[in-house]
């Protein structure tokens, strides 16, 4: 069995306590590595030896082009493993094979783009009244802690890892305790590309006991965190101990609506990926399908069709195209809100069940699951599932749409499906989400911001934005006729 080990100042350490904890994979049920599970003094180490490493400028201080360079090797050595580390972030995770591909391939390219923009003009200069040069210069915020889901582990690390030590800050990361794996892994090619001791610094264990201490401590200056909205409202309240500077990507009951002119086929597809892409275990999954009520019955009828088709299985198996829930207890999540589902009065039309055939019984499989005829007060309306659950709601023209659509508590992302680019453009301007679609669903990109409107977050990563958020913005004053000023008469 594999043996996992934080990275600390530049070593590789157990935790002080000795624990451990087993990595399971999630198709089987197996335990697949054993993994250091740091505590409240693992957490205290790294995070002094992230300040030691900040406040010396061993990294901070070079050139943004050997930063860029070092980034650009990182990405590299991605590259070149990728065929390795998709395998274990599916053994880890769960998804299927192609998906951790993908994963892999844009964690690499979000390094190269960070090393790019790194290294283009940031400063600002301004013409004031004063014979004074104004100009604003952008600084790294200082040790920043990372703490990272288990839906995308490597891919989500990736998109705080690059801008954090692109804009030259340290680092402190906490990758979830379910799936660490690929964290080694990067923090093994950190290692050999050279990143200086106590700049990038990997501590494993519950968001209890590490997530907390770094959420709390007086010696880092930014938290940047991605999750669940009860776990970010945690951090909020541990963070205002020295007004950290924090980043919050949480929760998403994302609204798909497809009006009745949209191409048929192409939404249905959309709306299939939408929420069984990585099982629904996705922030902006599109969990709520708004359909038009003239094409309701049959979009529903093409959608369950299409739903029970889906291959389900390990994700290492050829053709897989939906593996399991990360874990038995987040399976019991899910099977407890399909079960909800069902007293709260919403029809099943798909799925429901836990899938036990020959060679899924020992993994967290539940079957593409849809209810229809619900109501918006429903929990399965209102409340973040993180799986395969879709709920379909009607509506009857456009104004009910947005209405629909906006009556959540979250505002992360939305789709909206139509012919009609007028419509299309009207309907997302008037929508209270940070991430929207039209005839499309689930894309991101490095080049742009992605967070969300209400509880479902504050601040923005990927993007030059992704770049800001790690960094702080100072004024600089030059005064261009040194002479007495004469405030006072003696």
């Amino acid at each position: 069995m594999t043996h996992l080990h934080m990275y600390i100042d530049g070593a590789w350490v157990k935790a002080e306590s000795g624990a451990t904890r087993k990595i399971v994979n999630p198709a089987s049920g197996e335990a697949v590595a054993e993994a250091a599970d740091g505590g409240t003094a693992d957490v205290r180490r790294a995070i002094e030896a992230a300040r030691r490493a900040f406040d010396s400028g061993v990294w901070s201080s070079r050139p943004p082009a050997q930063r860029a360079a070092v980034l650009l090797a990182v990405a590299d050595r991605l590259e070149a493993s990728a065929e390795e580390l998709a395998a274990l972030e599916t053994q880890d995770n769960g998804k299927p094979l192609r998906e951790s591909l993908i994963d892999i391939a844009d964690a690499a390219n979000c390094f190269r783009y960070y090393a790019g923009l790194i290294t283009k003009p940031h400063g600002e200069m301004y013409d004031v009244a004063d014979p004074v040069q104004a100009m604003v210069v952008h600084e790294p915020v200082g040790v920043c802690g990372l703490i990272v889901p288990w839906n995308y582990p490597l891919l989500i690390a990736v998109w705080k890892l690059a801008p954090a030590l692109a804009a030259g800050n340290t680092v402190v990361f906490k990758p979830s305790e379910l799936t660490p794996v690929t964290a080694v892994k990067l923090f093994e090619i950190f290692e050999s590309v050279g990143i200086p001791q106590g700049v990038a610094n990997l501590v494993m264990g519950p968001g209890a006991t590490v997530g907390q201490e770094i959420a709390e401590s007086g010696l880092v200056d930014k938290v940047s965190f991605t999750g669940g909205t009860a776990t970010g409202r945690s951090i909020m309240r541990a963070a205002a101990g020295n007004i950290k500077n924090i980043s919050l990507e949480l929760g998403g009951k994302s609204p798909n609506i497809v009006f009745e002119d949209a191409d048929f086929e192409t939404a249905v597809d959309y709306a299939l990926f939408a929420i069984f892409a990585n099982s629904g275990q996705v922030c902006a999954a599109g969990s709520r399908l708004l359909l038009e009520e003239s094409i309701h019955d049959r979009f529903v009828e093409r959608l369950v069709e299409r739903a029970k088709l889906i291959r389900t299985g390990p994700g290492n198996e050829e053709g897989v195209e939906m593996g399991p829930l990360v874990s038995e207890a987040h399976m019991e999540k899910v099977l407890h809100y399909i079960e909800l589902g069902r007293q709260e009065g919403a029809k099943l039309v798909c799925g429901g069940s836990r899938m036990t055939a020959e060679g899924l019984d020992c993994g967290y499989f539940v079957e593409p699951t849809i209810f229809t005829d619900v109501t918006p007060e429903m929990r399965i309306v209102r409340e973040e599932i993180f799986g395969p659950v879709l709920v379909v709601q009607k509506f009857k023209d456009e104004d009910e749409a947005v209405r629909i659509a906006n009556d959540s508590d979250y505002g992360l992302a939305a789709g909206v499906f139509t012919t009609d680019g007028a419509k299309a453009l009207r309907v997302v301007k008037r929508l209270r989400a940070g991430i929207t679609w039209i005839n499309t669903f689930h894309n991101a990109y490095n080049e742009a911001p992605w967070g969300g409107y209400k509880q479902s977050g504050i601040g923005r990563g990927l993007g030059t934005r992704g770049l800001s958020e790690f960094t702080e913005v100072k004024q600089i004053n030059i005064n261009l006729q040194v002479q007495p000023i004469c405030w006072y008469a003696n």
